[in-house]
């Protein structure tokens, strides 16, 4: 299966195998268990290539850690305004870049070559 995402930044093409025509041990596996298949490099073969795991917490000691934990120090407030004016500064310090660099190329012609121009 293949996709194509085209954004307003960029393009990106998925590929991808449904598993449905895949074994029955991958395609119905249960909570903590995981599959995966390594790929080779010529250079360093690895063996096996595919396994099938399972992760086996001790839910006793990650509760015994986590009540250990101490609390990060507040270092300064934020609120949402001025993340957002922040962002904006940002954006705005970027666009004069973009424009700076721009007008550089434009009035070099050793450079102007460089420009894609859209018609």
């Amino acid at each position: 299966m293949e996709s194509l995402t085209i954004k307003r930044v960029d393009t990106s093409i998925d590929r991808s195998k449904q598993l449905e025509s895949a074994p029955p041990k991958i395609s119905v596996l249960c909570s903590r268990k995981f599959v995966g298949m390594a790929a080779n490099d010529p250079d360093c073969k690895i063996d096996p290539k595919a396994f099938h795991c399972e992760i086996l917490n001790d839910h006793v000691a990650l509760k015994k850690e986590q009540e250990a934990y101490k609390n990060i120090r507040v270092i300064r407030k934020l609120d949402n305004t001025m993340v957002q004016r922040n962002y904006l500064q940002i954006k705005q310090n970027v666009q004069d870049i973009i424009q700076s660099e721009m007008e550089r190329l434009l009035n070099d012609p050793v450079r102007t070559h460089l420009i894609i121009r859209k018609d």
